[in-house]
């Protein structure tokens, strides 16, 4: 769950970044973007940013099931939410291979979380 809820903080960042910064200094290094490309993206990168939220929240909400013993809605939740990060990740990471370090930065965690869920479930 740790890994779980790290990932879903690591998305409240992207989505910070994309919905709210996306004009930035700051965001504009992240993403490599100049401030005419950022201009011209800004509402594609606005809602981009929802859908890494709402992961994130759809992550976070099924941490904090398994954390009350709601065991198999939380791990679905959780799944559901880290799968789709993963995917994301994945799709980013084979579209532009000039994406790939952000991809694995966006992907690692969800993996992992992946990962632990299922060797929990086999034990």
């Amino acid at each position: 769950m740790v890994l779980a809820a790290l990932a879903a903080l690591l998305h409240v960042y992207i989505f910070v970044l994309e919905s709210v910064l996306w004009t930035t200094p700051r965001a504009r290094s992240v993403f490599g973007t100049t401030s005419d490309e950022a201009e011209a993206t800004r509402s594609l990168a606005f809602n981009q940013g929802f859908y890494n939220l709402f992961l994130a929240i759809v992550t976070g909400i099924g941490v904090v099931l398994v954390i009350a013993d709601h065991h198999a809605v939380g791990s679905a939740l959780v799944v559901a939410g880290t799968a789709s990060m993963l995917a994301a990740a994945v799709v980013l990471f084979a579209s532009d291979a000039t994406k790939r370090r952000p991809a694995t930065t966006q992907g690692a965690l969800p993996l992992l979380s992946l990962i632990a869920l299922a060797i929990a479930a086999a034990v």
